[in-house]
């Protein structure tokens, strides 16, 4: 039993995370600005699920949950530096699983400075908060995005990443540089995730799984980028918080055999390690719309439209650094993630 502090706890992962936590006996303290990139209902939804009231909450305000007594979740926005700080000293944590973060590929296109606040500032925040309260364990959400132009399958931690194609994933990649830099001058153990294409109940709006489902049953084309010719290693959340659930009970001791002349980018001397959590296992967006129609029964009226900057074509992870050091492989099919979320879905917008 530990003392977590999870950020992001409003979002679609972190919800799942504290939920998983909290189902196992860790007191945790849950963070989120509750902004409104997304409808804010599925936050508030998701909140009132760990028995938290969701609107007209006190900033910077501590509120008990109504559900579990070993929870507490609190607004706050991460670039608040002074307010981020007197949580630390005033919590106490021991471990750190900061999942907070603007997220969109597309969306970092158009509003570039709201990823620098939340992403950059919000993360040197954290990592200052971390260095000076003596944190254990922080591990961090980063991204596939980060493999950019990479074209070598199936992506490996071990592989360079320095040619990202969008701002989200440029922000991502600088946050494993700014984790291994006080990782090797403080000794602060951090861990960083690379999720791939995350999908479920209570996901994301502005997710294609979301966005289909709700277009094709309102009888909506949807748009399909790059005609369709897109690859996906499509991940389902319980897979993902079992991986991060292992990641956060295993902190990184550093690799006593790397070396500066060939550095591998997965590992350092320092107490630093990246996975990918991923389910191995790409899936053509094309077979996604079938089985996704399958399931609905009714066919998708489809709008196809060129590849859309700062999108890959495909993505596909190499776990097996997952599943070596944490005994774990991701392996819920895309069939049986998509009737779950489907199952979600129709019972909370009462279909």
């Amino acid at each position: 039993m530990s003392k977590i502090l999870v950020t992001g706890t409003a979002g679609f992962i972190g919800f799942h995370l504290a939920k998983r936590l909290l189902e196992r006996g860790d007191e945790v303290i849950g963070l989120d600005s509750i902004n409104d990139y997304y409808d804010v209902r599925v936050k508030h939804g998701r909140l009132s699920e760990t028995g938290i009231m969701g609107e007209g909450l006190e900033y910077g305000k501590l509120t008990e949950s109504t559900v579990h007594l070993n929870y507490r979740f609190i607004k706050l926005n991460l670039a608040d530096r002074e307010q981020l700080f007197k949580l630390f000293t005033e919590c106490q944590f021991e471990k750190v699983c900061h999942l907070a973060a603007q997220a969109g590929v597309r969306y970092s296109i158009t509003n570039p400075y709201a990823y620098i606040e939340s992403n950059i500032t919000g993360f040197i925040n954290m990592l200052e908060a971390c260095r000076h309260n003596g944190i254990s364990h922080l591990a961090y959400a980063s991204s596939s995005s980060v493999y950019g132009l990479n074209e070598e399958m199936p992506f490996s931690t071990h592989h360079n990443v320095d040619h990202p194609i969008s701002l989200y994933a440029a922000s991502k990649k600088s946050n494993e540089l700014m984790a291994h830099t006080y990782s090797y001058l403080y000794k602060i153990p951090t861990t960083g995730l690379r999720f791939f294409t995350v999908y479920g109940p209570w996901g994301r709006p502005d997710m294609a799984l979301f966005k289909f489902t709700k277009a094709i049953l309102e009888d909506q084309p949807i748009e399909v980028y790059n005609y369709g010719n897109m690859q996906r290693d499509f991940t389902y959340i319980d897979d993902i918080i079992e991986g991060v659930v292992r990641v956060i009970d295993r902190t990184p001791q550093g690799n006593h055999a790397w070396s500066g002349k060939c550095p591998d980018p997965s590992s350092s001397k320092a107490p630093y390690k990246l996975y990918n959590i991923g389910n191995n296992n790409p899936v053509k967006l094309m077979e996604f719309i079938e089985a996704l129609e399958g399931l609905l029964g009714k066919k998708a009226q489809m709008n196809l439209l060129p590849m859309q900057p700062g999108d890959v074509p495909a993505t596909w992870a190499d776990v097996n650094d997952l599943a070596d050091d944490l005994k774990y492989r991701p392996g819920t099919s895309v069939k049986e993630g998509i009737k779950q979320f489907l199952s979600w879905y129709k019972k909370f917008y009462h279909i």
